[in-house]
This record gives structure tokens, C-alpha cells and sequence, in this order.
């Protein structure tokens, strides 16, 4: 049987194994297709493993719903460090956690030993086409008008900015992120063959510059009710267009993340994490390595 834990940051949940205490017995992609299932399953946007680490406090490996690899994800991180903290493991309110595309610093805010929230360092954004990747053109890529055609088969024009916080975002500020785009058009540009790794994609709508509200449909895993990296992106994305501030709200389906894109270069995400359930799966023979 396969101890689990169900955390959640901003609405944007995954099921957690504790990799230090036990050894993972299954084969992680199938692993995460199986429990992630919100019908026959646990039910998640993805699976996060907690590691040891050679380098850092501690390792997060993710794999999205659909099975596949995630380098980073900024709601999943605060979840690990929660866990990390309140469990002992790393019994220190700043941390260091590596991840698949970098090594992350945290900060926790705590409460007689309980999370309340934590502010992450995100790194420098990528904004070289080549590194993010897409093959738009621009360094950065700002404002590039593509055209796809939409379900309907009608072609339809759209003004897009990307963004790398360790995986592919591509931002569109839009008037209403009605579901005609997150749900059908979200898709169509995640495998669009402009980004050869696919990509994650945001639908803004601009309040003020000090306020924005956002849906993504996140690669691997469909619409999620918040996404880290994404905000992240949405600040970047917003300076460079001129439509917001370097310092926002960012609100998201499940909830506002505070996100600051400072004068050192560097993206800062504050939110919450939550503890939603523990449990046991039983891996199946079929999915056991």
C-alpha cells in the first residue's frame, strides 16, 4: 500500500508521496494517470514525489494527469514545503527545494508549527523563443499575433506573450476568459507545433494594473483552478505589454496568489497551502515496475 497525502495551493491540487520514508514502488507516469482520475481514482491535477536531495533541502518530481513529466509547478512547491516543515523533515522556515528546472528558495510563514503561506523565489523568467521553446519569433516573443482555427473550423487571430518560469506559458490578455477559449481554444495552442514541448496557456482579464483575473489550461492536465508558474508568467507578461504593475493580485478560480516581479530580476509567488486528506492506494500488479 502506497501512503499518500492530498494538498492543495490555490485550488490547484496533486496526491504526495513521501519518497524519504518509503520507496516508490510503481511506475510514476501510469501511477499518476490512475490516481489522478477524479472518478476512479483519488482525484488531482497531477502526482508530486518528495525526494531527498543531494544539492537541496529536498527534491519535487511532478508528473501532470495525462502521465506526463512537469519540470515545476509554483502551487505543488508550497505544498512540498508545507509537508517538509510540518513534518519534521526540514524543520526550518527557509528552505531550499530542487526541481526539475532549478533549485528554488522558499520562505514559510507558520503558526504554532502550522503553515499559514509561502512566498517562493520563482527565478529569472525566460524570454528567448529558443529556451522557453516556441518558435515564434522575438526575444522576447511580446504581443505576436498567431492565427489557429478555432472548433468551429473559423480561423481566429489572437495576440500572445511567452514566457518560460521553468516551463512554456503562452499569455493572452483577452476583454472575458470565456470558455470558447480556455476550453477550445486552451488545447488547440497547447500541441500547436509553434511549441514543439507544448504549453501551458493563460487567459487574462485585466481589472486594473494592480489586479488581474486568470484561467489556464494547464499542458497535461486540462483547465486547473490555479496555476504558479502561470501567474508568474501573467506578471512578466503584464510588464512587458504594459498593462500592469510589477507587483499583483492574480486572481485565480481557486483562489488570489500575490505575485511581484522584482527590480533583482527575480519572480516572487505568495499563496497558500493546504493539507486536504492522507490516505492509501494500493499500485496495482499492472502498474508496479
Amino acid at each position: 500500500m502506497m501512503q499518500f497525502i492530498k494538498m492543495q495551493g490555490a485550488g490547484n491540487d496533486y496526491i504526495y508521496v513521501n519518497c524519504f520514508d518509503e520507496r516508490f514502488a510503481g511506475d510514476p507516469g501510469q501511477v499518476a494517470r490512475e490516481i489522478s482520475d477524479r472518478h476512479f481514482g483519488v482525484g488531482g491535477d497531477g502526482l508530486v514525489l518528495i525526494h531527498p536531495s543531494q544539492q537541496a533541502d529536498a527534491r519535487m518530481q511532478m508528473f501532470n494527469a495525462d502521465g506526463s513529466e512537469a519540470e515545476m509547478c509554483g502551487n505543488a512547491i508550497r505544498c512540498v514545503a508545507k509537508y517538509l516543515y510540518e513534518e519534521d523533515i526540514v524543520p526550518k522556515q527557509k528552505m531550499t527545494i530542487e526541481t526539475a528546472c532549478e533549485n528554488l528558495s522558499l520562505e514559510l510563514q507558520a503558526e504554532k508549527k502550522q503553515v499559514c503561506s509561502v512566498r517562493v523565489d520563482m527565478g529569472r523568467p525566460i524570454l528567448e523563443a529558443e529556451k522557453i521553446p516556441t518558435v515564434l519569433a522575438g526575444d522576447p516573443v511580446v504581443d505576436q499575433r498567431i492565427t489557429l482555427k478555432n472548433t468551429s473550423g473559423e480561423t481566429q487571430e489572437l495576440r500572445v506573450t511567452c514566457v518560460s518560469m521553468g516551463n512554456p506559458h503562452c499569455v493572452i490578455f483577452v476583454d472575458h476568459a470565456i470558455d470558447e477559449l480556455v476550453l477550445g481554444i486552451g488545447p488547440l495552442i497547447e500541441r500547436d507545433e509553434r511549441f514543439p514541448k507544448r504549453t501551458n496557456v493563460e487567459f487574462v482579464e485585466v481589472l486594473n494594473r494592480h489586479h488581474v483575473r486568470q484561467r489556464t489550461w494547464e499542458r497535461g492536465s486540462g483547465e486547473t483552478l490555479a496555476c504558479g508558474t502561470g501567474a508568474s508568467a501573467v506578471c512578466v507578461a503584464g510588464v512587458l505589454t504594459d498593462r500592469t504593475e510589477r507587483k499583483i493580485t492574480n486572481q485565480l478560480l481557486g483562489g488570489n496568489l500575490e505575485i511581484e516581479w522584482a527590480e533583482d530580476d527575480h519572480v516572487y509567488m505568495t499563496g497558500p497551502a493546504v493539507e486536504v486528506f492522507r490516505g492509501e492506494w494500493n499500485i496495482p500488479d499492472g502498474l508496479r515496475k
